[in-house]
């Protein structure tokens, strides 16, 4: 009897200690969880930054000759009243694509494609792979919940989209001035100042020399407020229309991950994009081409991206802040769809293979 109570004494003492291990085991399965996630977040935005630099690469090699025809017609005329007898070197896209290609061949209608793809590794690795973490943190800061578990809620994905392109403009912004005096040089039709870079490392080097870091960043200002002012209209459009497209014509097939949904989401989103952006478009094409000063500080013609839309609108009237509008869009439009298909393909062999 002895013996069997204390067995079952025994027995009773083990069902205790069997859950003190389990919860010992659920405590340190919690904890390794809880280490895994910040490591999973950071291989996901490192993997997304991947996505979106390979994505953007591969869409501006097919969209940099608009990109150069666009840079043309915006710094044509520039502070200068139109007049019946003004010589115009290029009339419209196609004219002007036509000249280029005739006259300066594949290679000038692809002038400022390396600094081009540095620029969009800059751009757009940082934008896309940040927008998701940043979108999450504008969330839970001001709904309390994650932006999964709730719909789309527009102007904090404005907000989001706007500062991760702020951030990469940044970045970015020496290779988008050296892309930018590259694509204006022509021996055959040049339109405003002639900087005459003989590769990228040339106009960096250059660049250095004249003006140091400081040199290197001018017109930074321009170029955050064109990609905050695209970007927070291109991702926060993209991803409600992405939402709503799968959410009404699933269907259809067209559902969160089809080719399809990511093609008409672009498509609108270009429009929106190119609308919005051109105006800083303009102005930040003028403020990276423009010469130095005589007193190498600031530019010759435009102290700040304001004055430089000032005296745009009061020389030249409203509508030359949409110059090489159809060219932008002809850009844009297939780049914005390009990249988003790009990418979203990009992340989805990585969800199945990596």
């Amino acid at each position: 009897m002895a013996m069997n109570g204390s067995g079952s004494g025994g027995g009773s003492g083990g069902v205790p200690a069997m859950d003190a291990v389990a919860q010992g085991f659920g405590v340190a399965s919690a904890a390794a969880a809880r280490k895994a996630e910040p490591a999973s977040a950071h291989r996901s935005i490192m993997f997304t930054w991947f996505a979106g630099s390979l994505a953007s690469c591969g869409a501006v090699t097919f969209t940099n000759p608009f990109e150069v025809v666009k840079t043309r017609l915006q710094l044509q005329g520039e502070l200068a009243k139109s007049t019946p007898n003004m010589v115009k070197p290029y009339h419209n896209v196609a004219q002007a694509f036509w000249v280029i290609g005739k006259n300066e061949g594949l290679r000038g209608l692809q002038k400022g494609l390396g600094p081009g793809y540095m620029y969009q590794i800059m751009l757009n690795g940082t934008r896309l792979g940040f927008y998701e973490p940043v979108k999450g943190v504008l969330y839970r800061a001001f709904t309390g919940q994650s932006s999964d578990s709730q719909r789309p809620i527009i102007p904090l994905n404005v907000a989001a989209g706007g500062m991760c392109g702020m951030a990469g403009a940044a970045l970015g912004s020496p290779f988008f001035l050296v892309k930018t005096r590259m694509q204006s040089a022509s021996n055959f039709a040049a339109v405003g100042f002639q900087h005459n870079y003989t590769s990228s490392l040339d106009g960096l080097r250059k660049i250095w020399r004249d003006g140091g870091l400081r040199g290197l960043y001018r017109g930074m200002d321009a170029a955050m407020m064109r990609a905050g002012a695209g970007s927070s209209v291109q991702l926060a459009t993209y991803d409600h229309c992405k939402s709503y497209i799968s959410r009404n014509l699933a269907h259809r097939g067209y559902n969160d991950n089809s080719v399809g949904t990511h093609f008409l989401a672009s498509m609108v989103t270009g429009f929106f994009v190119c609308t919005v952006m051109n105006p800083f478009d303009v102005v930040s094409t003028r403020m990276y081409n423009q010469k130095s000063s005589a007193a190498g500080h600031g530019g010759a013609l435009y102290k700040n991206p304001l004055q430089c839309f000032y005296k745009t609108v009061s020389t030249e009237g409203f509508f030359s802040l949409y110059k090489g509008f159809l060219a932008h869009y002809l850009r844009l439009g297939p780049h914005t769809i390009l990249m988003f298909v790009f990418v979203e393909q990009i992340k989805a062999f990585g969800k199945n293979y990596i």
